[in-house]
């Protein structure tokens, strides 16, 4: 059972993160761009799971991806079954609950490149979007390293929003925190410590990997 939960964590939480940053990138980009109220009413939607309680989230989840409301039912008719108790189920919830932890490092290193660099690239002919993906992106390197590995890592420590989304079925939508749980109300603290452990392992190995890397400055003294 504990491997099947850590291969299914690392299927959820690489999937969370590759899904998750492809959305990021823009909607992050704009934000640090954009101007006007519609900037600052996304970005409260953006932070709200840092404030909401992640059963708020998996309840409202679990009731629109349901059967009882109209895309609930779309996507039943779609899929020929419902993305509550799946592991795509999961996924939606993950990249939903996640969200805050790819678009508030991005959205600070966007904001952080001098805006030279752009003007320099458009001078010598770049078009926005090259600028953006030769000049913009590789400046942006190291807030795209954090914002993978913490969406990672707390996709890998979720745990309210997956166990109201997916419920707890062992080798579909039983991630390791729920295993944790599980082993705990067993009162099984041998196995509870041990799945605690790697997650721990886990987080220390993705956070060093974060906290070694040269400030930002550095990236652009490099490209200059």
């Amino acid at each position: 059972m504990e491997s099947q939960a850590i291969w299914l964590t690392l299927r959820l939480a690489a999937t969370t993160t590759i899904l998750l940053l492809a959305f990021a990138v823009p909607l992050s980009w704009w934000i640090a761009n954009g101007r006007g109220p519609a900037r600052a009413v996304v970005q409260a939607c953006v932070a709200l799971p840092l404030v909401l309680p992640p059963t708020v989230i998996g309840f409202y989840l679990l009731v629109g991806l349901g059967p009882l409301t109209a895309p609930g039912r779309l996507l039943l008719h779609i899929l020929g079954h419902p993305l509550a108790f799946s592991f795509s189920g999961l996924v939606v919830g993950s990249v939903l609950y996640s969200l805050p932890f790819a678009v508030l490092p991005l959205v600070a290193g966007f904001q952080a490149i001098g805006p030279e660099y752009v003007e320099a690239a458009s001078m010598l002919g770049a078009s926005p979007i090259r600028s953006f993906f030769d000049v913009t992106l590789p400046l942006a390197r190291p807030a795209l390293l954090s914002a993978s590995v913490l969406v990672f890592l707390h996709t890998v420590g979720e745990f309210g929003v997956v166990l109201m989304v997916g419920g707890n079925i062992p080798g579909t939508t039983q991630t390791l925190s729920i295993a944790l749980f599980d082993q705990v109300q067993d009162a099984n603290y041998a196995d509870a410590n041990r799945t605690a452990l790697i997650m721990i392992v886990f987080a220390i190995i993705g956070l060093a990997l974060v906290y070694s890397r040269r400030p930002w400055r550095d990236s652009g003294r490099q490209l200059a």
